[in-house]
C-alpha cells in the first residue's frame, strides 16, 4: 500500500481522517516547538521567527480542517485516542533530533549553542523535503474524494521553507549536501516506520 492508497483509505472514513488531521496537526506543532526550543535567547532570526511561527499556524490550520469531517469537540487535545499511530507520530520528529544531534557530535564535533542551531537546520530541511512530497500525495488524494479538507496553502509555504532552508544551509557549511543527505536518510526510516504504522491502523480500523 503506497502513500495515495493510504490516504485514499483514511479520507475515506470520516472519524480516521480526523484523527488523522489532528495527528498532522500534532506533528507540525511539535515541529514548531522544536524550532523555538532551538533558538539563542538573544540571537533569533528573522528566518527562524518566521519558520516557528508558519509551523504552530499549520498546526492550528490543520486542528481547524478536522471541523469539515467530523465535530472538532471530539478532537479536543493530542492524547492517544484522537490521533492515528500515536506513538509512531509522537516519536517520528523526537527520534530524527536524537539522531541528527548524535552525527553531528560524531562529525563535526558540535556542542550547545552550536549544535542545536546546525540539528535545527538539518532536521527541518528534511523534514521540509518530506513534506514536499507528503502534502501534495494528500491533496491529489482529498481532490479524487472530492473532500472539503484543503492544504494547499501548506504546500506554499512548506516550498518556501525548503528553498530558505537550503540558503541557511549553504551558509552553515560547505558540505552542506553530504550532512541534508545524512538527515534525509535517518528521516527516510522513521518516516517509514511512520507508514507502517498508518497501515496497522488502517487494517485495525476495517
Amino acid at each position: 500500500m503506497n502513500l495515495q492508497k493510504i490516504f485514499q483509505s483514511i479520507i475515506a472514513d470520516n472519524q480516521l481522517h480526523a484523527r488523522f488531521l489532528n495527528t498532522l496537526s500534532l506533528m507540525e506543532n511539535t515541529g514548531a516547538r522544536k524550532i523555538s526550543a532551538s533558538e539563542h535567547k538573544t540571537k533569533v532570526s528573522f528566518l527562524i521567527l518566521k519558520h516557528a511561527c508558519e509551523e504552530a499556524r499549520h498546526a492550528f490550520y490543520l486542528k481547524k480542517q478536522i471541523q469539515k469531517v467530523a465535530n472538532l469537540d471530539n478532537f479536543p487535545t493530542y492524547e492517544n485516542p484522537y490521533l492515528v499511530a500515536p506513538f509512531a507520530s509522537y516519536t517520528y520528529l523526537h527520534s530524527l533530533d536524537i539522531q541528527a544531534c548524535r552525527y553531528l557530535k560524531q562529525t563535526l564535533k558540535l556542542s550547545g549553542e552550536a549544535l542545536r542551531y546546525a540539528a535545527y537546520l538539518l532536521v527541518t530541511y528534511s523534514i521540509e523535503v518530506r513534506a514536499d512530497e507528503l502534502y501534495p500525495i494528500y491533496q491529489n488524494a482529498l481532490d479524487e474524494a472530492n473532500s472539503k479538507v484543503n492544504v494547499k496553502s501548506i504546500i506554499i509555504e512548506e516550498e518556501g521553507h525548503l528553498a530558505e532552508m537550503i540558503e541557511q544551509l549553504k551558509k552553515f557549511s560547505p558540505n552542506w549536501e553530504t550532512h541534508a543527505q545524512k538527515a534525509c536518510e535517518i528521516e527516510k526510516k522513521l518516516f517509514e516506520e511512520w507508514t507502517i504504522a498508518l497501515k496497522s491502523e488502517i487494517v485495525k480500523n476495517n
